[in-house]
């Protein structure tokens, strides 16, 4: 797979990812320490796609590993909420499982995207 081809597939990937919190966290409870949840996880969530195709827009290298790396910390703090979800019992644990291990992919994705940064 080309570099193109891989770019389009994590742009849609990314995308279906926040789908899937923006539904999780839909079926949370509602409650006020529950809302503070919902709007943490949905930012982080979504940030990976739109900070992804920003990154495939960047106008130099600095600015692409800029935005790679904002995705990779993203996606580390949707895991973390993720777990406080998952900790609570506020959502079927298949559900979150499933979730949780495309959140899993796609941080290690940014992170080895990272690492080939540096070199």
């Amino acid at each position: 797979m080309n570099n193109k081809d891989f770019s389009e597939r994590m742009e849609i990937r990314t995308k279906q990812f926040a789908i899937s919190i923006i539904s999780l966290s839909a079926s949370l409870i509602i409650s006020t320490e529950s809302n503070v949840i919902k709007n943490q996880i949905t930012k982080s969530a979504t940030s990976i796609g739109a900070n992804y195709r920003e990154a495939n827009m960047a106008s130099s290298i600095a600015d692409f590993t800029y935005r790679i790396k904002i995705c990779e910390k993203e996606a580390n703090e949707t895991l973390f909420w993720l777990e406080i979800i998952d900790e609570l019992h506020w959502a079927e644990i298949e559900k979150i499982r499933t979730i949780y291990k495309e959140a899993k992919e796609i941080l290690a994705i940014y992170t080895s995207i990272g690492k080939k940064l540096k070199l």
